[in-house]
C-alpha cells in the first residue's frame, strides 16, 4: 500500500516535470531551452531519487521508532490505568479498613464506658457493704462499751453502797444489835438441823 503511494506519487511528479519541460520548450526561441531542460530533468530525478532512497531507508527507522514511542505510550496508559484500578482498590480496601475501625473504637469506647459503669457499681456495692459492716461493727462496739460501762456503774453503785451501808452500820451499831443478830443466826441455824 505504502510502495503504491510512493508509485503514483513519483508518476505525477514526472509529469507535472514533463509539462513543464514542453510548456517551457514550446516558446521556441532559445536554443539553450533544451539544455536548460535537460538540467531541470536532470535535477528532478536526482531530487526524486534522493527523496525516494531517504523515503525508503529513513521511513522504516522512523515507522519503527513512531511504533515504538506509540506502544511505550499505550504500555504506559496501559501501566497508569492499572496502577489507578489497584489505587482505587486499595482506596476502596483502606476505606473499609478505616470503617471498620471507626466502628471498632466506637465498641471498645462503648465496652470501656460499660466496663467503667460494671466496675463503678461494683466499688460503690462493696463501698456500701463495708460502710455496713463498719456500722454494724461501731453498733456492736458501742453496746460492748455500754454494758462493760453499765457492769462498771454497777460494781460501783454496788461498792459504793457497800462502803456507805458500812459507814451508816458501824455509826448505828451497837452491841445490842450485836447480840440481837447473834442470836437471831443461831436460832435460824438450829431451826434448819
Amino acid at each position: 500500500m505504502r510502495s503504491n503511494r510512493i508509485a503514483v506519487l513519483t508518476a505525477l511528479l514526472w509529469m507535472a516535470m514533463l509539462g513543464a519541460a514542453l510548456a517551457s520548450g514550446g516558446e521556441g526561441g532559445h536554443a539553450d531551452s533544451g539544455a536548460l531542460l535537460k538540467d531541470f530533468l536532470y535535477r528532478s530525478f536526482n531530487f526524486i531519487v534522493l527523496v525516494g532512497l531517504l523515503a525508503y531507508f529513513v521511513s522504516k527507522p522512523i515507522r519503527k521508532g513512531l511504533a515504538a514511542r506509540r506502544e511505550g505510550i499505550e504500555k504506559n496508559l496501559a501501566d497508569a490505568a492499572e496502577a489507578r484500578r489497584e489505587a482505587e482498590a486499595r482506596f476502596a480496601e483502606y476505606d473499609v479498613k478505616l470503617s471498620r475501625a471507626a466502628q471498632e473504637i466506637a465498641e471498645i469506647s462503648a465496652g470501656i464506658r460499660r466496663e467503667g459503669e460494671l466496675e463503678r457499681d461494683r466499688i460503690v456495692a462493696n463501698a456500701r457493704e463495708v460502710a455496713e459492716k463498719i456500722k454494724a461493727e461501731a453498733e456492736r462496739t458501742a453496746e460492748n462499751e455500754i454494758a462493760r460501762a453499765r457492769a462498771e456503774l454497777r460494781r460501783e453503785a454496788a461498792k459504793l453502797a457497800i462502803e456507805l451501808a458500812e459507814e451508816l452500820l458501824k455509826k448505828n451499831f451497837t452491841s445490842e444489835d450485836h447480840e440481837r443478830l447473834v442470836n437471831e443466826y443461831m436460832h435460824k441455824v438450829g431451826d434448819l438441823h
